[in-house]
């Protein structure tokens, strides 16, 4: 392992964009402690204690590193990116244009990222508008209860969500930085870089509240947690795939076999955060419309139900979301279709399956199958700390599933990249078998 350490840091490439990544990490956390401002800190401290309550406002706030209960100028963090690349993919298959993008390569994939770009400007400025009215009314149902605002005005407004939508352009063109220039997924790291800036102080909360014992069975959850995430990130179905042989002149090309990968947890963390994206949304847009009235009525079920993480209309809801946008991502992640044809293009065919349709539908039917066990592991993991930990804070549960999940995916994948630049000098990877 030290060997294979040193052997990074060897070879000049691949340590300057670990290097590279490290500050661009640096720099995002420095911007997750900078306040918007306007804002009063002694209202500030307040919040954050309150957002020890759980609900939207807690998962929201580990996505971003805890800048959004210090209202910083990162307050949103990197979620309405994610929200707008999984908007983006799905408007794919209902306009035309956005799927001829898609098809032409590398030049339709610029325009798709700057499609993406605008889209998440829009979220954003959407996101902390509610989240600046949240803040100036009480914010109940963010479990926030006073004005933040040293002396409210609409320009001081206008100045906070310009501040917090800027600060989204900031995040996004970091992430894209570190994708383009530094090691691994950008977005993938900034986000793995917030779950982890956390651990500790979440790990003291909860033995402080919950003593040594809950403490010490939340740590053998986590374990066993772990374990079983690493299992099922590493699981795949092959399907087998054979060519057939090929005379072009005197050369005999194809008689080749390999396998198509499917993964048991297609789609990773993404069924989560995009849930949890829509679940904020009326929580959010509940405190600019007001509270009187019908408002009210709607406010009140937002709070009974939408914001506790303990209700069980929330987990059943948060569980079905989950395995929902599962399937749709997995549809588009992984498209049968376009398979099926790729194959019978290169001469190629599934042994015992037909070419063309029959492909399709087998490839359809292999990914709902395994699709499903995936869906239900990552709904587990999203809701097991609300239901087994209903005693405790189990939104700022350091080892929740959710946490781990990320942490152990981006970390797998991170490594992949830098056995695949280690391989490439000859060098040893930290994965090799």
């Amino acid at each position: 392992m030290l060997t294979n350490l040193a052997n990074v840091f060897r070879v000049k490439d691949l340590r300057n964009k670990i290097l590279f990544t490290l500050l661009i990490i640096a720099i995002y956390r420095l911007g997750s402690h900078i306040p918007v401002p306007g804002i009063s800190f002694e209202k500030v401290s307040q919040l954050q204690n309150e957002s020890e309550k759980g609900g939207v406002l807690s998962f929201l706030n580990l996505f971003s590193g805890g800048a959004l209960t210090r209202f910083s100028v990162f307050s949103l963090g990197i979620m309405p990116y994610i929200t707008s690349s999984i908007i983006i993919q799905l408007l794919q298959t209902v306009i035309p244009k956005l799927e001829q993008w898609r098809q032409e390569g590398a030049v339709g994939q610029r325009k798709l990222t700057q499609t993406t770009r605008y889209v998440t400007v829009a979220i954003a400025l959407v996101q902390s508008t509610g989240l600046g009215f949240a803040m100036h009314n009480g914010g109940g149902n963010l479990g926030f209860n006073s004005d933040l605002f040293v002396e409210f005005s609409t320009p001081r407004l206008a100045l906070v969500v310009a501040t917090m939508t800027a600060g989204t352009a900031v995040v996004m063109w970091l992430g894209e930085t570190v994708t383009s220039r530094g090691i691994g997924q950008g977005m993938s790291i900034l986000i793995f870089a917030n779950v982890v800036a956390g651990l500790p102080a979440g790990g003291a909360a909860i033995r402080a509240e919950g003593g040594n014992l809950i403490f010490a069975l939340a740590l053998m959850f986590a374990i066993g947690m772990l374990l079983a995430i690493v299992f099922v990130e590493q699981g795949q179905r092959r399907i087998p795939v054979m060519f057939a042989k090929r005379q072009v002149g005197r050369r005999l090309y194809g008689g080749q076999s390999t396998y198509i990968p499917m993964k048991v947890n297609q789609s990773g963390v993404i069924p989560i955060i995009f849930a949890s994206s829509v679940l904020s949304f009326p929580v959010l847009l509940s405190n600019v419309v007001g509270s009187s009235g019908w408002r009210g009525a709607i406010q009140r079920f937002i709070n009974d139900h939408l914001v506790n993480s303990r209700d069980f209309l929330y987990i059943g809801l948060y569980f079905a979301m989950i395995i929902g946008f599962a399937y749709f991502y997995t549809s588009i992640s992984f498209d049968p279709h376009q398979q099926a044809d790729y194959i019978k293009k290169q001469g190629g065919y599934i042994p015992g399956i037909r070419p063309g349709a029959p492909t399709e539908r087998y490839l359809n039917h292999i990914m709902n199958r395994i699709t499903l066990p995936g869906a239900m592991f990552v709904g587990f993991l999203a809701v097991a700390p609300s239901i087994l930990f209903r005693g405790v804070n189990s939104e700022n549960f350091p080892f929740a599933g959710t946490t781990i999940l990320i942490a152990v995916g981006v970390a797998l994948e991170t490594m992949k990249q830098i056995d695949s630049q280690l391989m490439m000098r000859n060098y040893e990877g930290f994965l090799a078998k």
